[in-house]
Parts: C-alpha cells; structure tokens; sequence
C-alpha cells in the first residue's frame, strides 16, 4: 500500500555553492554520502532532493529529524536507494512505512527526485 508521495526539484548550482561549507556537508549528509559528493558533486543536489521528496512523503516537511538521518546511496547499477537512521527511522515506522522506492532525474539546471513510501498504514 502506499502511504506517501513526495517530489522535489531544486537548482544543481543552489546545492553546489551550499555544499562549499563543511557545516551544510556534515548537517545534510552522511559520511558515506559525502563520498559520494566528492566523487561527484553533482550527487548533492540529487540527494539533497531526494531528502526534500522523502519529508513529503511523511507528510512532515523537514521536521522533527535532520537530513543526515537520510542517507541516499546508488547499488551496483547505480540506482538510488535510502537508509534511514534514527528520528527519521522512527517517523517512517509511526507511519508505517517499510519501503522507499526513490527516482532521480536531472538535467545541467536541476535535480528532481520522486519518492512513493510504501507500507502498510498504523
């Protein structure tokens, strides 16, 4: 069943001149993410809305956990899938959230993420 949607679309350079402060890295990524960024900093901004889309999906925004409970990784394909950690664990599990099915999508201008939240309802 699904218990939430979430979209977000957000500007590549607005996530990029952000990421040049070691304190926006470290309160909106995880370790590993920050890897990732370094790699490829275009995977910032893609992650960055991932974040936005899964707090909507909540039905929360951005509230009662930090985006670094969030951690967007890519598989041996490269497709993206989310871990989540602490507060933002224990929201999804209120919610009865069990699984995040997450899509990324971005041209030079803007990353753009789509997130369906699936569970069953508490």
């Amino acid at each position: 069943m699904i218990i939430g949607i979430g979209i977000d679309l957000i500007e590549v350079k607005r996530v990029e001149k952000a990421c040049e402060k070691e304190h926006f890295l470290t309160r909106c990524f995880t370790e590993r993410e920050i890897d990732l960024i370094r790699e490829d900093k275009r995977k910032a901004s893609d992650n960055f809305a991932v974040k936005e889309a899964i707090s909507k999906a909540f039905g929360t925004g951005i509230h009662g956990f930090e985006l670094n409970e969030m951690e967007v990784l890519r598989d041996e394909l490269g497709c993206p899938y989310v871990i989540l950690y602490g507060n933002a664990f224990k929201i999804a599990k209120e919610r009865g959230i069990t699984k995040i099915h997450v899509s990324i999508t971005n041209t030079k201008i803007y990353s753009n993420a789509f997130v369906v939240a699936e569970g069953k309802e508490s």
